[in-house]
């Protein structure tokens, strides 16, 4: 029937989605069951319970205006700009000279193309795009803001020996003449803004009574459930509400499976919380 083919398309789609976030997961050499979901964009908070429950996610931030995240980052987001430039370089003919000399000159275009867009304070980072000699991608390796010596070769090395077995468990050694090589520098310069005030999470103290409610498909059970219907607005921080439940709002809403609950935090956003989950 017409709710089994519904169920059975956002069912692939959550998938597609929760298996994107698996292998970028398992790419950063991280475990994204540690995370806590943020859901931004209209559609995310429809679907990032379900996606909590594919991941094995225990909570999820709804920010306010979710549905206009991008705009309200773009705004928010520091100034700033990434120079980069292609020069392959061995490690084992690491030239110094030749470093500085096109980290200053990346360093200088970063640097003008944000000064003419703010008066704050500038602030960089360097990064060389490193690989081991044969391999058909890089991985990102910091390096330090200042003027490289020839010696600066073995901390390089180790560097990227290190940021390498962070991403995939560990380095490859033992291969007679593996060479570690330098693709690409990148220099990113960005204005300094006042850091973002920091709230403590809530998980709720008082239990929202709905003022209405309407049947809507649960994917946890796969069955049609008796949910609340809140207002977004209508919430004050410390307010919980328990699953099944839609969060409704001008620019999306924010489905609550059976699996979790919603507590409004001090500054607006929602947490999903999943049932049983202590702070």
């Amino acid at each position: 029937n017409s709710v089994s083919a519904a169920f059975g398309i956002c069912e692939v789609v959550d998938e597609n989605m929760a298996n994107a976030a698996r292998v970028h997961a398992v790419e950063n050499g991280k475990n994204i069951s540690d995370n806590v979901m943020i859901a931004f964009g209209g559609a995310a908070p429809l679907h990032a319970a379900r996606l909590c429950e594919k991941l094995g996610v225990e909570q999820c931030l709804v920010p306010q205006g979710a549905g206009v995240g991008s705009a309200i980052g773009f705004l928010k987001a520091p100034f700033g700009y990434e120079a980069l430039a292609s020069k392959l370089m061995r490690l084992s003919r690491f030239d110094a000279c030749e470093v500085n000399a096109l980290l200053d000159g990346l360093k200088t275009t970063a640097e003008s193309f944000v000064r003419a867009g703010t008066n704050n304070a500038i602030t960089r980072e360097i990064t060389a795009f490193m690989r081991y000699a044969g391999q058909g991608w890089e991985i990102p390796v910091p390096l330090p803001d200042r003027a490289f010596k020839p010696a600066d070769e073995v901390s390089l090395k180790d560097a990227f020996r290190d940021n390498y077995a962070r991403f995939f468990g560990r380095a490859i050694d033992g291969l007679d003449g593996l060479e570690i090589e330098i693709v690409t520098w990148s220099v990113k310069a960005q204005d300094v803004r006042p850091a973002p005030a920091r709230h403590e999470i809530t998980m709720g103290t008082r239990t929202v009574a709905a003022s209405q409610t309407r049947e809507v498909f649960d994917p946890a059970t796969g069955t049609v459930q008796v949910s609340a219907i809140i207002e977004r607005a209508d919430l004050s921080p410390g307010d919980r509400i328990s699953g099944p439940a839609v969060i409704v709002e001008r620019e999306t809403s924010t489905v609550v499976t059976t699996l979790f609950d919603a507590a409004l935090q001090s500054d607006g956003s929602i947490l999903l919380i999943r049932k049983g989950v202590q702070a």
